[in-house]
């Protein structure tokens, strides 16, 4: 599947907030955000006309589909399944993209970044259920065990990233044992236990049109 190859710095800059994927670095003075206030291109220190209602809602898609590393088809058939399900659309539409594999892994800080988490998923340092899975899209559940394989437990790229982790906190909806190098996932996240600064109302109503 095709990803955004790019720098990854400017994707920051473009949408005025810190999407984390450049790891520990977002966390330092290094951040490119905190270096330049202007957006990216050759343009970006000229005065921007006030934005539309559309350009809200196309800007807060594509922020979110940065955080998570998703293209634009894969977008629209979460969007899809979100809003087939009971509940609110918004909501369901982010708790799809949080219980990916790719995601949680990153979550329980075994990945300092998802783009790395992806990239540890593919390479099938990972087991589910004691079952190798190596498709960073696989949708978790409540009670799934995420467990590092015993060939990858040396890696010195995991335990250095749960030192690490420590910075960002926990989230209450998933247990990590730092010792037998696995987690689980306790629930499903509700709105309020996922931290990313997003108003999914505004994605809904772009595709509502």
């Amino acid at each position: 599947m095709a990803r955004y190859k790019g720098p990854v710095c400017k994707l920051c800059r473009r949408e005025k907030t810190k999407l984390f994927l450049k790891g520990d670095r977002c966390y330092t003075d290094k951040c490119a955000l905190e270096k330049k206030e202007s957006l990216p291109g050759q343009h970006g220190v000229l005065r921007r006309r006030r934005m539309s209602e559309y350009g809200l809602q196309l800007r807060e898609k594509q922020k979110v589909r940065r955080i998570y590393g998703i293209m634009e088809r894969q977008f629209r058939n979460y969007f899809q399944k979100a809003e087939r399900k009971k509940g609110i659309t918004g909501e369901n539409l982010l708790r799809v993209l949080e219980c990916r594999l790719d995601n949680v892994v990153y979550r329980l800080g075994f990945a300092p970044s998802r783009k790395l988490a992806r990239q540890l998923v593919r390479h099938g340092h990972f087991q589910v259920n004691d079952r190798k899975v190596n498709i960073p899209s696989y949708q978790l559940k409540p009670k799934d065990v995420v467990k590092l394989r015993e060939k990858s437990r040396d890696l010195a790229l995991i335990h250095d990233s749960l030192k690490a982790s420590e910075k960002a906190g926990r989230l209450s909806w998933l247990r990590v044992d730092k010792v037998k190098l696995e987690g689980e996932v306790l629930d499903y996240p509700t709105r309020e236990q996922i931290p990313e600064p997003i108003t999914e109302k505004l994605i809904v109503e772009l595709y509502s049109k």
